[in-house]
Protein backbone atom coordinates (compact mmCIF):
# COMPACT_ATOMS: atom_id res chain seq x y z
CA UNK A 1 0.00 0.00 0.00
CA UNK A 2 2.91 2.33 0.77
CA UNK A 3 4.23 1.90 -2.78
CA UNK A 4 0.79 2.76 -4.17
CA UNK A 5 0.77 6.04 -2.22
CA UNK A 6 4.31 6.84 -3.36
CA UNK A 7 3.26 6.21 -6.95
CA UNK A 8 0.25 8.48 -6.47
CA UNK A 9 2.46 11.24 -5.07
CA UNK A 10 4.82 10.92 -8.03
CA UNK A 11 1.87 11.11 -10.44
CA UNK A 12 0.73 14.32 -8.75
CA UNK A 13 4.19 15.87 -9.03
CA UNK A 14 4.35 15.12 -12.75
CA UNK A 15 0.80 16.24 -13.61
CA UNK A 16 -0.67 19.58 -14.59
CA UNK A 17 -4.03 21.09 -13.68
CA UNK A 18 -5.31 20.02 -17.10
CA UNK A 19 -4.63 16.37 -16.35
CA UNK A 20 -6.42 16.69 -13.02
CA UNK A 21 -9.39 18.21 -14.86
CA UNK A 22 -9.48 15.12 -17.07
CA UNK A 23 -9.35 12.85 -14.02
CA UNK A 24 -12.29 14.75 -12.50
CA UNK A 25 -14.31 14.53 -15.70
CA UNK A 26 -13.61 10.81 -15.88
CA UNK A 27 -14.67 10.27 -12.26
CA UNK A 28 -17.80 12.36 -12.76
CA UNK A 29 -18.78 10.28 -15.77
CA UNK A 30 -18.16 7.08 -13.80
CA UNK A 31 -20.31 8.41 -10.97
CA UNK A 32 -23.15 9.17 -13.36
CA UNK A 33 -22.97 5.66 -14.82
CA UNK A 34 -22.93 4.07 -11.37
CA UNK A 35 -25.70 6.37 -10.15
CA UNK A 36 -27.86 5.31 -13.06
CA UNK A 37 -27.64 1.72 -11.82
CA UNK A 38 -29.00 2.47 -8.33
CA UNK A 39 -32.47 1.08 -7.66
CA UNK A 40 -35.10 3.86 -7.50
CA UNK A 41 -35.91 3.19 -3.84
CA UNK A 42 -32.26 3.88 -2.84
CA UNK A 43 -31.62 6.90 -5.10
CA UNK A 44 -32.73 9.50 -2.58
CA UNK A 45 -30.41 8.09 0.10
CA UNK A 46 -27.51 7.83 -2.37
CA UNK A 47 -28.12 11.38 -3.59
CA UNK A 48 -28.14 12.69 -0.02
CA UNK A 49 -24.90 10.88 0.80
CA UNK A 50 -23.25 12.14 -2.40
CA UNK A 51 -24.39 15.70 -1.67
CA UNK A 52 -22.94 15.49 1.83
CA UNK A 53 -19.60 14.23 0.56
CA UNK A 54 -19.57 16.94 -2.12
CA UNK A 55 -20.26 19.72 0.38
CA UNK A 56 -17.59 18.55 2.83
CA UNK A 57 -14.92 18.09 0.19
CA UNK A 58 -15.82 21.31 -1.64
CA UNK A 59 -15.53 23.36 1.55
CA UNK A 60 -12.13 21.79 2.26
CA UNK A 61 -10.86 22.42 -1.27
CA UNK A 62 -12.14 26.00 -1.41
CA UNK A 63 -10.68 26.80 2.01
CA UNK A 64 -7.25 25.77 0.72
CA UNK A 65 -7.78 27.69 -2.54
CA UNK A 66 -8.70 30.92 -0.71
CA UNK A 67 -5.79 30.48 1.73
CA UNK A 68 -3.37 30.19 -1.20
CA UNK A 69 -4.99 33.18 -2.94
CA UNK A 70 -4.65 35.27 0.22
CA UNK A 71 -0.98 34.29 0.57
CA UNK A 72 -0.30 35.25 -3.06
CA UNK A 73 -2.12 38.55 -2.56
CA UNK A 74 -0.09 39.38 0.55
CA UNK A 75 3.15 38.56 -1.34
CA UNK A 76 2.24 41.05 -4.06
CA UNK A 77 1.58 43.86 -1.59
CA UNK A 78 4.99 43.48 0.06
Amino acid sequence: MKKLFELGNQYVKESSWKEFALVKICLCAMGIVIGGQIAPKYRRMATGAAAGVFILTYISLMAKFFRIAAEKDSERTM
